[in-house]
């Protein structure tokens, strides 16, 4: 039989705010803030990652040291850090709008699926294994201690410390051995918040359900709601966030309204189904750029910069009936270059690329593809694979060892994140330790390991330079600065917060857990 869940009482107005949703003004960050925060949702990309990278900015903008935190992250964008560590994407955004360099404390744990039902284990910044859903849910108790231990650390170091969760905190089928969210959050003595996304409908019942499903040691831990990605006028929900709090104690912190065109480092694939702004203001020809939607698509972040251009369209695309005639064809990275590669074949990718008559750019396994023959016995096990051989200088072998490394030089800047070596070609992409990158006779066809390259301002206007060139277009770059407009991305998120949460209940509850 199934036991009824009680929810607590409804707290008194001394305690919790009546008026949920008005957030504006409602107090500056105060004098020798300490303390911790966790930001869940009710679903994957529910903006947990967006509201921690905010609230970052938000206190670091008003001299708070703050550092983020995810203990276990799952995900095919990654970062590597200064240190040669492999972190989730998101953590290292969420450091850079905190003005501090990312590091593997920011993320013990990062999982990137290899299929359906397993996962590359990557442990304090370096691999440790692959192992399936049920190896690795039978490992987590091990794990534990090293997850409290990089938390504790950080929470020595910085003033606060904001702790994301991952997917929903009431994953009830894995919440005995949960070592991401509420569990951690008990333990290490931190009240929660919880995300949740509007535009996606159904907020309401999401809020509820994920308080209504928690067992009574972690319910009380939940002390705000938060909804995001609001379309009109947020007093209209004024009824539904007055009716949570009467039925489950939790008041709504506020609604954040749709950010349009405001997307950062994403983390979950979820992400790529939004709408992908086109800069305005184009001068001279526009170029179009199709990027293939690998099914295990890694680092998509490569092209946000791209899209910065004005009269730059970067699309993805997941069938050849979308593809089109594009200047520019981008195959990207991937955690299975083998099994991409076959279903790029199956899907007639090979033969549609090909006739496009569209300049080719590889990056990382894309690049990988592009040569003569993979030699893999590590990754799919697939021993001799041919490649496309539109590279057929180049040949990639993998190994067990994983090349983790950043490159900061005056001519380009990126990040290296491969088991495969690829050997042959000349160089395209200089770097001091030797040529990095391939191209063809007439430099139609390119490739590389370097991700992140197009992040560096005067190499993205010289890439782009040439492809128009090519494409007998005209380009002109607007001379924009990646850095300086993620810049302002974080602060027009960490505006938001300010205007439409209530900060002064945020900072009582990260001042509740200071040590």
């Amino acid at each position: 039989m199934t036991r009824a869940v009680r929810l607590r009482e409804r707290p008194s107005a001394g305690r919790l705010r009546d008026t949920p949703v008005r957030g504006v003004g409602s107090g500056a960050v105060p004098e020798g803030l300490r303390g911790a925060l966790q930001v869940c949702g009710c679903t994957s990309d529910a903006g947990k990652s967006t509201l921690v990278a905010g609230l970052c900015r938000l206190l670091a903008r008003n001299g708070v040291s703050v550092a983020p935190f995810k203990s276990q992250n799952m995900a095919l964008n990654s970062y590597v850090t200064r240190d040669g560590d492999e972190i989730g994407r998101a953590q290292g955004a969420q450091a850079l709008a905190a003005g501090i360099e990312a590091e593997a404390l920011m993320n013990p744990i990062l999982l990137k699926p290899t299929g359906d039902r397993s996962s590359q284990v990557v442990v304090m910044g370096h691999p440790m294994g692959v192992m399936s859903a049920a190896e690795y849910h039978e490992h987590k108790p091990q794990l534990r201690e090293m997850v409290l231990d990089a938390l504790a650390q950080l929470r020595k170091r910085f003033d606060v410390v904001l702790v994301e969760g991952a997917g929903s905190p009431t994953e009830i089928n894995l919440l005995d051995r949960d070592i991401v969210n509420l569990a951690i959050a008990k333990h290490s003595g931190i009240n929660a918040v919880v995300v949740g996304d509007i535009d996606r409908g159904g907020v309401f019942a999401h809020l509820y359900g994920t308080v209504a499903l928690l067992p009574d040691d972690l319910r009380p831990l939940v002390k705000g709601f938060v909804i995001n990605r609001f379309r009109g006028d947020p007093a209209l929900l004024g009824g539904g966030t007055a009716s949570l709090l009467e039925r489950c104690g939790v008041p709504t912190l506020g609604v954040i309204p749709m950010l349009r065109d405001l997307w950062l480092d994403a983390e979950d694939s979820l992400a790529l189904d939004a709408p992908r702004p086109c800069a305005a203001g184009a001068i001279g020809d526009g170029l179009d750029i199709a990027v293939v939607r690998l099914p295990r698509l890694s680092n998509y972040t490569d092209f946000d910069a791209l899209a910065l251009e004005p009269g730059v369209t970067v699309r993805f695309v997941t069938g050849v009936a979308q593809l089109g005639r594009p200047d520019l064809v981008i195959l990207p990275g991937s955690k299975e270059t083998v099994g991409d590669l076959a279903w790029l074949r199956s899907n007639g990718f090979e033969r549609a690329i090909r006739s496009s008559g569209a300049d080719i750019l590889g990056i990382c396994a894309g690049y990988q593809m592009l040569g003569a023959t993979i030699e893999d016995d590590y990754e799919s096990q697939a021993g001799h694979v041919a490649g496309l051989g539109w590279l057929p200088e180049v040949a990639t072998r993998f190994g067990a060892e994983k090349i983790l490394r950043r490159f900061d030089h005056a001519a380009v800047s990126g990040y290296q994140i491969h088991h495969g070596r690829v050997e042959g070609g000349t160089g395209w992409v200089p770097l001091d330790d030797g040529d990095e990158g391939t191209t063809n006779v007439d430099g139609s066809v390119r490739g590389t390991t370097l991700h992140g390259l197009f992040e560096h301002d005067g190499f993205r206007g010289r890439f782009l330079d040439e492809l128009a060139m090519r494409r007998s277009k005209r380009f002109v770059s607007a001379g924009i600065s990646f850095r300086a407009e993620r810049e302002r991305r974080f602060d027009v998120i960490a505006d938001a917060i300010e205007g439409h949460l209530d900060t002064g209940m945020l900072y009582r509850l990260i001042a509740a857990a200071a040590d």
